[in-house]
């Protein structure tokens, strides 16, 4: 297993990162300002991409993992990889997600804690309705660790 540095043609990864952020233009937000990283297994498995927010908070934008590949601790992975590299430089390690059975255990898993809520944000920010296990996502909810 390699993790490596994704610094040209980020794009090629798009559809794996439209897993995690589904609108193309919420990407682009970010994408060009971030450090992209995939994680290869005998192929790309899993892609993340963080931010540096400013006053020692490091964000990660993005992180998605191929379905078939999923529950196989590639997340986990990345997260630890990000947490190792950035350790030193960074106090604080947060990503922001949907309110959803699916996300909020992983990022408790991996040490996080709740942190704040900006409320409306996929109502506001994003062209369609979002949905993740049949709910509709309207509030982000941060979570954060210390690094």
């Amino acid at each position: 297993m390699e993790i490596r540095e994704i610094t040209e043609n980020k794009t090629q990864y798009l559809a794996l990162l439209l897993l995690a952020d589904e609108q193309e233009s919420m990407i682009g937000r970010y994408l060009n300002r971030g450090t992209m990283y995939a994680l290869d297994d005998g192929g790309v498995k899993a892609v993340c991409v963080v931010t540096d927010e400013g006053g020692g908070v490091l964000e990660i934008k993005n992180i998605a993992v191929r379905p078939d590949c999923q529950r196989r601790g590639y997340g986990r992975r990345l997260i630890e990889f990000v947490k190792d590299r950035y350790r030193g430089r960074f106090h604080t390690l947060q990503v922001g997600t949907g309110d959803s059975p699916l996300t909020v255990p992983f990022y408790l898993s991996c040490g996080f804690v709740r942190s704040h809520t900006l409320p409306g944000f996929f109502l506001e920010h994003y062209d369609h309705p979002i949905y993740e296990c049949g709910k509709r996502l309207a509030d982000m909810v941060y979570f954060q660790q210390k690094m």
